[in-house]
């Protein structure tokens, strides 16, 4: 009998990105072979895979690939029927699909503050943090009031949106500590807090201890 072929999911175990697919590959009980990369190694060269060289990447069990996490997720979501994580009902598919944009886009900014603080002192630019550092406060501001004092971001109903919004809060806290956000915001806290306590997949996917 032919051995049967597993997808692979390529990533880091600090990557946001990736640790939503980690979370979603957990939720929707799919088995995917993870083979860790390391980004700065010279050696690594996943444009064959995806011509921008980023991760997540999803190989299927034919060899087609797939890039990046909102495309991965929403494939893997289709693919098995446990547990939906993004509604079959258009509108509020756009609702939570505009949640994981957002969280995602305050990732976006993370890191482009974490690369230009890793730059020497003396080429940094400080508007260029500032400008970043603002896009991060408005999009925590404007998840904060789409949560309101509900359970999860969709109307009660917990989904790719909280998933994608607690990988971000995460990331925060892993790589820029120094940003206060749940003083302004503690009902993401209570979020995150959520997420930590009843989903397996959260504590099992947090970035090592530095």
């Amino acid at each position: 009998m032919a051995r049967r072929l597993i997808m692979k999911l390529l990533t880091s175990l600090t990557s946001p990105y990736g640790r939503k697919i980690r979370v979603v590959l957990a939720e929707k009980h799919i088995d995917c072979e993870r083979v860790i990369v390391q980004l700065g190694d010279p050696d690594c060269d996943l444009t064959h895979f995806n011509p921008l060289g980023k991760i997540p990447i999803l190989i299927l069990d034919d060899g087609q690939t797939l890039y990046d996490s909102p495309v991965i997720a929403e494939h893997l979501d289709e693919v098995s029927p446990v547990g939906r994580l993004i509604p079959q009902e258009h509108r509020q598919a756009i609702r939570v699909k505009l949640k994981e944009a957002l969280a995602d886009g305050i990732v976006d900014a993370a890191v482009l503050v974490l690369q230009e603080r890793r730059r020497p002192a003396h080429q940094q630019s400080p508007e260029w943090i500032a400008r970043q550092l603002h896009k991060i406060e408005h999009g925590l501001a404007a998840l904060s009031a789409e949560l309101g004092e509900q359970k999860w971001l969709l109307a009660g109903r917990y989904s790719l949106a909280d998933i994608a919004a607690g990988c971000m809060l995460g990331y925060l806290d892993f790589r820029l500590p120094d940003i206060d956000w749940r003083t302004p915001h503690p009902n993401l806290a209570d979020l995150l807090n959520r997420l930590t306590a009843e989903k397996t997949a959260f504590a099992d996917t947090a970035p090592p201890v530095q």
